[in-house]
């Protein structure tokens, strides 16, 4: 495979981790049982302020990228500025077509809950395994973990602790299953990125493999 193809695939595995991403993300807002720090964050500045929740995703994510480049001190990759315009996108797509669904009963919405902080860790890992630049909470959170040696999952999880302290304070949305995505996310993390890394990986070695046999083949 050469760099273009291998580049393209790349950039597919990324996109799709996103669209997954925030499909788990938004899983967590229409469950109505507490969002993700970060999205009580947003949720909060858009209704003190307004734009719209994945609006925000991408201002907040400046903001954080910013001060991952500054620890890292190297200018990011372009991945980490795709990952700010399309997650937010995806999320606001997404939030159009999910906003009329309505769950009646504790058990939905606990199923959902569920699904969501499951789905969100997935594609994260996806995306990240695409290695074209980790988002820029992620890369807030790689940075920290290179600088410290520190855990993945004790990294994730102090960060989206004293994000939701901030988010609370503006406003946004507590309740219990922001409480689970804290407890949770960084385990699941921590399980989903080595585990996407490897299949990503194994992905591009067999299309290798594959286009050698094929110029072999054609040079005969």
């Amino acid at each position: 495979m050469n760099n273009n193809h291998q580049l393209v695939f790349r950039f597919f595995i990324f996109c799709l981790g996103l669209l997954i991403m925030a499909f788990g993300l938004d899983l967590l807002i229409i469950a109505d049982l507490g969002v993700t720090p970060w999205d009580v964050l947003h949720i909060g500045l858009y209704k003190q302020i307004g734009l719209t929740i994945g609006s925000w995703s991408i201002i907040v994510g400046f903001f954080v990228l910013g001060i991952s480049a500054a620890i890292m001190r190297k200018i990011p990759k372009i991945g980490a500025y795709l990952n700010m315009l399309l997650l937010g996108s995806f999320m606001d797509i997404f939030l159009h077509f999910l906003s009329n669904v309505e769950f009646t009963s504790l058990l939905e919405k606990i199923i959902v809950l569920i699904l969501g902080i499951i789905i969100n860790a997935i594609g994260m890992g996806i995306y990240i395994s695409a290695q074209l630049g980790a988002g820029p909470r992620d890369s807030f959170m790689l940075a920290v973990t290179s600088k410290t040696g520190w855990k993945i999952s004790h990294v994730r999880r102090g960060m989206e602790a004293i994000v939701l302290i901030i988010g609370w304070l503006c406003g946004g949305p507590v309740f219990i299953g922001t409480i689970i995505f804290v407890l949770t996310i960084g385990t699941l993390v921590g399980i989903a990125l080595p585990l996407c890394q490897t299949l990503t990986d194994k992905f591009l070695k067999k299309f290798e493999k594959r286009k050698e046999e094929i110029n072999r083949g054609a040079s005969l």
